[in-house]
């Protein structure tokens, strides 16, 4: 297969490096050296639909990366967008709201399975923040338990000590504990006793660089029992898996009950929103708050949600997911090498393993997939959506196993 190149992405990048702080930020920060190896990535796109997206130098890819977690029904899927349009072309951003919110709120209500109200946002980091405004609100105490790598936004509460621009006393009360670890979150509550306002983490832990890790099946209900017993607001971040396990939350898929769920990403198809859901003992701490902004609505999120649970999208995206890491597996021990893949199949973490634990090897591997219309992250993990197809799972096994031959002759040590 011959592979791509980017002169015009790189010419754009040189011309985006002179007004924007380097170039690109964020995921494909080229400051950061997020792009590894240089040169396999394409920097700016010019078109997207289903689950392809083309970049400005005409290469199509498969994109596993699903701007992140959005898209979940296909780029410009039809029925999301029209509905948007529809609600767009009787007024976008007014100064009183549609009663869209109401119908909103109504299906995540109808839908999540912890939800007796809904609170609506733009981005994931607004309505982490507010759950934790809130559970500190409600319980009026300051302590928050989070887990050692979890996300949860950009926001200066939730960066770890040493960020560039975050004050010590701006983290001061974020206690760290490792993931499926009960016995660290229990002795952390018994180490501040009456001082903990919330534990916040993620369903399991998709973190980046590193295995996925899924939680023992006892882990979720002994933390909840624990959030009872001492008064505790459970808050479950389903930002990026919400709607992608289970369409009732995340927290509904390991069998319990969160206080605060958040979500983001998939909830409107792409569409810039966001929204916390919850239960209603926590709903007259939110109701004392002043927490707003100017652009939190779209119509976009009913018919998205609607139409997954038409499609059974979560049953799709398990299957897609399901096929390609086992796919993908086999093309590894047919290549004879180690290919871990974590997660969940829907959300999953693929990581080509070397000795030295470099993970050189996999990034170089990750690169040649990008050059041939494959595109995958070497450091996040991935999505499936509901529209690829058998075709595109077998062209990412050509491309993979191709990929997989060059490494293999560049790093002969990879092999099993």
């Amino acid at each position: 297969m011959k592979a791509y190149s980017y002169d015009k992405s790189f010419e754009l990048y040189d011309r985006a490096n002179e007004v924007v702080p380097c170039g690109l930020y964020g995921h494909l920060g080229v400051g950061r050296a997020r792009l590894n190896p240089m040169g396999c990535y394409p920097l700016f796109s010019e078109r997207a639909e289903g689950t392809y997206i083309w970049d400005v130098d005409g290469n199509r890819f498969i994109d596993y990366a699903c701007a992140y977690g959005p898209n979940a029904l296909g780029y410009q899927d039809p029925d999301v967008d029209a509905a948007a349009m529809r609600q767009r072309e009787k007024g976008n951003c007014t100064t009183v709201v549609s009663p869209v919110m109401i119908e909103c709120a109504e299906k995540l209500v109808e839908t999540i399975n912890c939800a007796d109200w809904a609170f609506f946002a733009k981005n994931g980091g607004d309505v982490t923040t507010l759950a934790v405004m809130t559970a500190r609100h409600a319980t009026g105490r300051k302590k928050i338990i989070m887990m050692e790598h979890g996300y949860h936004g950009v926001y200066q509460w939730c960066q770890k000590a040493g960020t560039p621009g975050v004050l010590d006393e701006e983290i001061c009360n974020n206690l760290y504990v490792p993931f499926n670890d009960f016995e660290a979150i229990k002795k952390m509550v018994d180490d501040h006793p009456g001082e903990i306002a919330g534990i916040l983490s993620m369903p399991y832990d998709h973190i980046s660089h590193y295995d996925n890790v899924l939680p023992d099946e006892d882990y979720w209900p002994k933390v909840r029992k624990l959030c009872d017993e001492k008064g505790i607001v459970l808050i479950i971040d389903d930002v990026r898996a919400g709607f992608r396990m289970d369409l009732a939350g995340s927290d509904h898929y390991f069998g319990i009950k969160a206080d605060l769920l958040t979500l983001g990403k998939a909830i409107a198809n792409g569409w810039n929103m966001a929204a916390l859901v919850g239960r209603k003992e926590m709903r007259e701490a939110v109701e004392d708050m002043n927490y707003t902004g100017s652009y939190w609505l779209s119509a976009a999120s009913v018919a998205a949600i609607t139409k997954m649970k038409e499609i059974n999208a979560v049953g799709i995206m398990q299957k897609t997911g399901e096929k390609l890491t086992r796919g993908l597996k086999q093309t590894a021990d047919a290549n004879g090498v180690k290919l871990s893949t974590t997660g969940l199949p829907s959300l999953f973490k693929i990581i080509l393993k070397d000795p030295d634990e470099s993970l050189i090897p996999h990034q170089v591997w990750v690169g040649e997939m990008v050059r041939r219309g494959v595109y995958i992250s070497h450091f996040h993990n991935m999505f499936t959506n509901t529209v690829m197809t058998d075709e595109d799972l077998q062209y990412t096994f050509d491309v993979a196993d191709e990929a997989f031959k060059i490494v293999t002759k560049k790093y002969p040590e990879i092999l099993i």
